[in-house]
Formats: C-alpha cells, structure tokens, sequence
C-alpha cells in the first residue's frame, strides 16, 4: 500500500510535496530569533561554506531590522534564499549550534535566512548595484548557482558580464534538480530575477556553448571567460538492459519532476540504484509521487552510505526501503523494466567482493540510476590548455579559480567534483574576485 495517492492536480502534488522548511511569519521569525545567544566565537559562521554573519543577520531580524538582515546575508551569499531552503543545515550551521551541546533544538538558521531575505525579494528592495564600469568585459557560461554568484559580483566590481545558459531558466540545478519539497520552482525564479534586477548581468537562454568555433568567438570578445559548466547526464552503469524503457537517471527524473510535476509517470514498483543524497532524493519523490513500493539498493552497508543521514531518514519516513550489499548486474524485462538481478556483496578491508552464488532477481517496473553524474569531458577538450585530473574535474587555483589557461575561471561542480549549492556560490565569489585582480594587474 502506498504512502501517497497519485497526484493528477498541481493542489495534489504540493501536497504530497509540502515544504520541509515552510515559510515563518513575522511572530515565528521574532520568537525564534530571540531564542539565539549570538554567541561571540559562533561556530555556525564557522560551518557555513559562505561565512554568512548568522549571529548579526538574526539579531537583525529580532530588533525588526529584515532589510538589514537580508542585506548581511546577500553579502556573503548570492544564493541566500534558495540556501536557507536546500543548504543541509542539519549538518552544517544548525549541526554546529551550541544548543546541541546541550540537547536543545538548535536555531532554525535555514528559515531564519528565507525569511528575512524573501521578505526583501517580494519588497523590491534595492539592496545592490553595478559597480563602476571599468571597460571590461566577462563571459559567463552557465546560469547555475556558480555562474550567477560570479555575474554578481563581477558586476558589483565594474565589469559588463554576458551569461550564456544553454536552459530555459536560471539558477540550474535549483530549479532542475532539487527535490520539490525542498524549494518551490517559484520560489527559485524570483531570486534570480531579484539578483538580475540588482546587478543588471545579461543572460541569453537556450544557448549552449558547443564548438570550438563559438569559444574562440568569446575569447576574442570578452577579456575572461568563467566556466560555471556543472556536471553532465547520469552516469552510465554499463549494464545488460540498461537501455529498457522505465530505466532512467536519477538527475533526468528529477528534472522532469521539477518541471512537470503531477505530469510525470512513476512505477508501482521502484528501485533507486545508490546510496548518495540524490538516490534519497529520487527514493523519497517516487514515493510522493504515488509508487507502492520503493526500494534503495546500495552495494555497501547502510552505514557506508554517502548520504546525509537525515536525508536517508526523510526517504524511510515516506515508507522507502533499504536494501543494503547488493550490487547490480543486470536490468531484466522484455523492452520493459521488470526487475534488477543483484548479488549479494561483501566489504572486506574497504573494497566490495561479490558473493558467488548469490544472485537474485527483484521485481519493480522502473529503475532510477542514482550512480553520479558524467563530467563535461567533451567540452572542456575544446578549451585549448585546459587540463583536467584523473576524475575529469577542472584543474584550478583554489585561491583564484583560474585554470591552466589563464583567460579561464571556474568554481562549482565542474571544479569540486560535486558539492552544495552554497560551496559553488561561495567558491564563485572568491574566483569573481580572482578574475578582478587578473585583469587588474
């Protein structure tokens, strides 16, 4: 028996994805605000990848300050909305509270952000600007959370900034990849065009950058080109029947989601390939969406998962189910998906070892591969210079972001390997400034 009816209206998919963190009203962001001891040495500020003032920005709020507030939080973070929401604060700034030292609920951080800088989105308010123009130009490719971090604040230091995404929308894998019930697609696009709104960058949408051609052009227009590319497709496991229909990647399925909604098509029986934080999400969706039965296989013990543990909570909660050491070998049906065939592993000294004579099949009509994603190997070749290491990550200075090709920058996911969306905003600002003191040596 399913935990969710299917959703076929948009009234019934909010509800099966009503948020995790829910907007606070006014009474709630007073009240949990004065709860905070602004602790002097505060160890959230520590834990916060973009070093947000998270004492100041909730003692502003409490003394009914929340333009000021937002203003302290945008100042470190472009992202400061969406990060209040999809940020895992569990782990990082309410992880760090000091009220867990004492077994009280930490600070609610993340809705504590939202609020104050939603209240200055719907406001209007002119917080930002451009700099002074200083007769410089930079191409950004990508509109995901480094892109658009860095057109920020290239833009607050005097440069004309042209944002090329090869999407409809902004902000990328905000509004494309993170589960519903984390942040609403609204949500997301009102940031975005509240920055844009601020800095005044340019973006052209539907625009990938895809031949050496169309780089060479940029190089010879802009004076920097900061690279905000992300990661690829899913991917592939290299499986027999990998190709059926209903097999699909976890990054495609949620994307779809995201865009569609009650729309989209779930199996009664699902397994979720992996044991990472997007496997918990695609687990948790399917169930919301209406599936009977939802199982995550992992070829390691749940304890080597790489999720956060509250996430694999989250995906429990919603009636998913473990399914621990097994790996797949192969997907079975008959142009359709109708089971996985696993064996039994076994972890020995850190490395898996299959179980011979284990194998079993698994019924279910859908698969989603949960397996990471491809890097953007193929375009990154058509950057003369460019070097990549041994994962297909981009080499950079970490203190500047600038590649092995010096007109080159890039921060985010094509960089880090996969991160948060706060690591690629804050890593963005930082390489921002990189290309700032490159072009002004």
């Amino acid at each position: 028996m399913a935990e969710y009816s299917t959703p076929t209206t948009e009234h019934e998919f909010q509800r099966n994805f009503a948020q995790l963190k829910p907007h606070m009203n006014r009474t709630e962001a007073l009240y949990e605000s004065a709860r905070c001891l602004f602790c002097f040495d505060a160890p959230c500020i520590k834990a916060c990848p973009s070093g947000i003032d998270i004492p100041q920005f909730i003692r502003q709020i409490n003394s009914g300050n929340e333009t000021g507030a937002a203003r302290t939080i945008y100042q470190a973070n472009y992202f400061g909305n969406a990060c209040g929401k999809v940020c895992p604060t569990e782990v990082l700034c309410e992880g760090a509270c000091v009220y867990n030292l004492q077994d009280v609920k930490p600070i609610e951080i993340g809705r504590l952000q939202s609020y104050a800088t939603m209240k200055v989105i719907e406001s209007g308010k002119k917080l930002f600007g451009p700099g002074e123009p200083n007769g410089k130009r930079v191409a950004v490719i990508g509109a995901g959370p480094a892109g658009i971090s860095a057109a920020c604040e290239l833009r607050a230091l005097g440069y004309a900034v042209d944002v090329f995404e090869a999407k409809a929308q902004p902000s990328g894998l905000t509004v494309y990849g993170v589960a519903p019930y984390k942040i609403t697609n609204e949500e997301t696009l009102a940031e975005m065009a509240y920055l844009q709104a601020q800095f005044g960058y340019h973006v052209q949408f539907n625009y990938p950058i895809t031949s050496r051609e169309e780089l060479a052009a940029l190089e010879e227009k802009y004076d920097a080109i900061f690279l905000g590319i992300g990661l690829g497709k899913t991917n592939e496991l290299g499986l027999p029947g990998e190709d059926k229909i209903n097999c699909t990647g976890a990054v495609e399925f949620i994307a779809e989601l995201r865009q569609y909604h009650h729309q989209v098509a779930v199996g009664r029986r699902v397994i979720v390939l992996g044991g990472g934080n997007t496997a918990m999400d695609a687990a948790s969706e399917s169930a919301r969406l209406g599936a009977e039965h939802v199982v995550l296989a992992y070829r390691r013990g749940k304890e080597e998962m790489g999720a956060y543990e509250f996430e694999y909570d989250l995906a429990k909660a919603v009636g998913v189910k473990g399914l621990f050491n097994v790996a797949p070998v192969e997907i079975m049906g008959n142009g359709y998906v109708s089971g996985v065939k696993f064996v039994r592993t076994e972890t020995k000294d850190g490395k898996v070892s299959e179980v011979a004579g284990s194998e079993f099949i698994e019924p279910c009509d859908m698969v989603i591969k949960a397996t990471g994603q491809a890097k953007q190997t193929d375009f990154l070749r058509l950057v003369p210079g460019l070097k990549t290491d041994s994962k297909g990550r981009i080499i950079a200075n970490a203190h500047t972001g600038q590649t092995t090709n010096p007109q080159y920058f890039a921060s985010g996911d094509a960089w880090n390997g996969g991160a948060e969306v706060v690591n690629a905003a804050a890593e963005a600002k930082q390489t921002a400034r990189g290309i700032h003191a490159y072009l002004t040596k």
